[in-house]
């Protein structure tokens, strides 16, 4: 069954920035200097300050109009039971718990040499040596992903590949192996009413994963999750939900009555953080997320959408051109620089700010958000010319692009 009314407005629910860091993580560094948060993206990047690394500090997104589409969120309930419920609705931890892990990320601030924590989300595990499925927008901007299992153990996670465009990241595990994996199931057997938990970090507490059951209240939807500073990203297929799905969540499993993952928690509604209105969660579909995950591992995806190891980093933080700046720099295109990262690439070529990129590899920047993908074709160590304006005048130079953040 297909819900096609107009899409809505929700939240992602990892790396909140407004969420307690975890017990025992200091709180962040003050940041005098750093520059804005996330700018709008496009459907198939994230814009280019997200390559500042530094400045992704919240994804914490706001989200629009209440479910009231949805009346009566017990109507129609399965009453199949399974490892995820009992027969009187009680809830039990499903056997798929054990895959689900902790997702800890931490970032850097324009002017700290320190790393900060970033956020906490969820992941599920795919294999026993270590392979996690997560969302993009739990990594994005990470300089450091550590990630928990059942039992206490941390490990150092590497990105393996990530579609920004469908929010679906694939990590590694540094010298995993025995670990615990999750079961996938069938998201094309659902049906409006079947009973289903989420499971996942819930407000980055860590520890045991937290359960919420519900039932599926729509299939098919089209939601456009949108943060504070405007930056939306658009996703479709997913699945709906009325389990009270919490911040954190994020990337966590969507599972059936059976106890196998039929989904990828992705997003929720304002009533899961005002506690007003009908709550709802969101869950990409688990095949739509597996076969991200064959992309990445086959290397068969679109090169412009699905992004395989490190990407090359220019060290700048960027926001959308604004007229005054424009008339000051006599540019009528390009994107912003607002911050400059010390040693990093742009900083060699002489770059300082303010300034406006006007070019990479002589193709035009035509805003903030147009840098990212003329970035993410190259990997740490190809050099690109970067043209840009600033009080002086034009300037063009070779900048050698380095590692950096999660794209």
């Amino acid at each position: 069954m297909s819900d096609e009314s107009p899409q809505e407005q929700r939240t992602w629910l990892g790396s909140e920035a407004g969420m307690p860091p975890p017990p025992g993580w200091p709180a962040p560094p003050p940041a005098p200097g750093r520059g804005p948060r996330h700018e709008p993206r496009s459907k198939q990047r994230r814009l280019a300050l997200i390559l500042a690394g530094a400045l992704a500090l919240s994804v914490t997104l706001a989200i629009g109009a209440s479910l009231s589409y949805f009346a009566g969120a017990d109507a129609g309930r399965s009453t199949r039971t399974g490892p995820a419920f009992s027969s009187d609705g009680t809830t039990s931890v499903p056997s798929p718990a054990a895959g689900i892990v902790d997702i800890n990320t931490f970032t850097r601030v324009f002017g700290h040499s320190q790393l900060a924590p970033q956020g906490a989300g969820s992941g599920m595990v795919l294999t026993s040596t270590g392979e996690v499925l997560t969302n993009n927008h739990v990594v994005q901007g990470a300089w450091k992903i550590e990630v928990q299992v059942p039992g206490g153990e941390t490990y150092t996670a590497s990105v393996v590949g990530v579609d920004p465009s469908h929010d679906v990241a694939l990590l590694q595990l540094a010298d995993a192996s025995g670990l615990a994996t999750i079961t996938p199931g069938d998201a094309t057997t659902l049906s409006v009413g079947d009973r289903v938990a989420g499971i996942g970090n819930a407000l980055g507490r860590g520890g045991a994963p937290a359960v919420a059951t519900g039932s599926v209240t729509a299939l098919g939807r089209s939601i456009t999750a949108r943060d504070p500073n405007g930056s939306a990203e658009k996703l479709t297929g997913m699945i709906q939900i009325n389990a009270n799905i919490q911040p954190g969540d994020s990337g966590g499993a969507l599972v059936d009555a059976s106890g196998q993952v039929v989904g990828m928690v992705t997003a929720g509604s304002d009533g899961i953080q005002t506690g007003s209105g009908p709550t709802a969660g969101f869950a990409i579909p688990i095949d739509a997320a597996l076969a991200v995950v064959n992309e990445i591992h086959t290397g068969s995806g679109d090169p412009s959408v699905v992004l395989l190891g490190e990407r090359g980093y220019l060290g700048v933080a960027v926001r959308p051109l604004d007229q005054s700046s424009a008339a000051q720099l006599g540019v009528s295109q390009g994107a912003l620089v607002v911050g400059i990262d010390a040693n990093g690439p742009a900083q060699t070529a002489g770059m300082t700010a303010p300034a406006v990129i006007t070019a990479i590899d002589g193709r035009p920047v035509t805003d903030a958000e147009s840098l990212g993908p003329l970035l993410h074709s190259h990997v740490p160590g190809d050099s690109v010319t970067v043209t840009w304006v600033d009080a002086s005048g034009s300037h063009s130079a070779s900048a050698q692009l380095i590692a950096g953040p999660a794209v």
